[in-house]
């Protein structure tokens, strides 16, 4: 089995380093202290080609494969979490659900502009009564001649106030239970959608994520994405696949921790030497870089599967559960280390740790990814 990348996978990850070290990291602070949005290192990624990697040329993307995705949110992520999860969500939420289920206009006058960066996507599911209960929905959508009319809250909008197409859910025959809800390619911008209000979030702060209302809310017919009632499946699908953005953000977040932590371990000095040299210390580091590893080498083969044709879901949850997983316990370890200056905003430990939470949440918590892939190993 291969395990190296390809030339064009380096260069891509060398090119999305040197982004993220010169252009992304002098401000990640202080956005992230402000909850300040990108706006300009947005626009940079998007003329990177960040904003849809894996998309066909043909429809504005860079046209590359999924482990090529990747490797792009890790390095952005490995830098500052937030610009990985916007991007994140611009390629595998929307993007990828307007390549898979929309049609040939949709594609050519909606995914091309986001593939390129020339507009922005977020992805509305959650609202106050479904979150890990997806199906639970209450916003609705009615057909009037040639549009829908839509009324309802949605919550965990990221990108929700700076987005120029939001793929949003919701029911147009509410008696069909999950069989009942429809997706729409909504353009906020219209009479109707407006911000209820910007979360005041523990992490990934430099990233938005909005609570939304409709009302009234009017949809061209020809946004509708898919046929009527199959938009939880679409949903579902594409769910799958951001997975593997989340779970690549997740590697990025550890490794980002991992070497602050041990870089400080070689300056900071205990007892007359380096604390890197004390074998709690070093045991530690070495527990960090191996669950890093097997934490990667899950997440690359989730998406080679996908590259290949062949079936993910499984793969994609399990890259997910401990890939976020060891975030979580990579960054709490970092602290650790770190003593009482990782508890300082003075250092980026508590920063990551802060963004590492987010990852057992999002796009499916780490309970919901237990049942996935309980689920599927009983299939299989």
């Amino acid at each position: 089995m291969e395990f190296q990348l390809t030339q064009d996978q380096q260069m891509l990850r060398e090119m999305v380093r040197q982004f993220a070290e010169q252009q992304g990291a002098p401000s990640a602070a202080m956005r992230d202290e402000a909850g300040l949005w990108p706006s300009e290192l947005v626009r940079q990624m998007g003329d990177l080609g960040l904003m849809g990697v894996a998309v066909d040329e043909a429809y504005g993307g860079a046209g590359l494969d999924y482990v090529s995705y990747a490797l792009a949110i890790e390095e952005l992520s490995r830098v500052d979490a937030s610009l990985g999860v916007i991007a994140s969500v611009n390629n595998s939420l929307v993007c990828y659900g307007i390549e898979q289920f929309g049609t040939p206009e949709q594609k050519r006058d909606l995914l091309t502009p986001l593939a390129s960066g020339a507009m922005l996507g977020a992805f509305s599911l959650s609202e106050p009564g479904a979150g890990s209960d997806a199906a639970a929905q209450k916003s609705r959508a009615v057909r009037d001649g040639n549009d829908y009319v839509i009324n309802g809250i949605k919550n965990w909008v990221t990108n929700g106030d700076h987005a120029d197409l939001i793929l949003l859910m919701a029911l147009t025959e509410p008696s069909r239970g999950v069989k009942g809800i429809t997706a729409f390619l909504a353009d906020p911008h219209q009479p109707g959608c407006s911000i209820v209000k910007v979360e005041h979030k523990l992490g990934i702060r430099s990233a938005h994520s909005c609570q939304m209302a409709y009302d009234n809310f009017r949809i061209p017919a020809w946004r509708r994405l898919g046929e009527e009632g199959q938009g939880f499946k679409i949903a579902m699908s594409i769910l799958n696949a951001g997975r593997i953005g989340i779970a690549a953000q997740a590697v990025g977040i550890a490794q980002g921790a991992y070497e602050a932590a041990l870089n400080y371990t070689k300056v900071r000095e205990q007892f007359g030497r380096p604390i890197h040299e004390f074998q709690a210390v070093g045991f530690t580091l070495a527990d960090m870089a191996t669950r890093i590893k097997a934490a990667r080498l899950l997440t690359y083969e989730a998406a080679w599967r996908k590259d290949q044709g062949l079936d993910f879901i499984k793969d994609a949850s399990m890259a997910k559960l401990f890939a976020s997983e060891t975030a979580m316990w990579v960054t709490t370890k970092a602290i650790q280390l770190y003593g009482s200056n990782g508890y300082s905003k003075e250092y980026p430990v508590e920063r990551f740790f802060r963004d590492a939470k987010i990852t057992e949440i999002y796009e499916g918590t780490s309970e919901i990814q237990r049942l996935v892939i309980s689920r599927e190993l009983v299939r299989s």
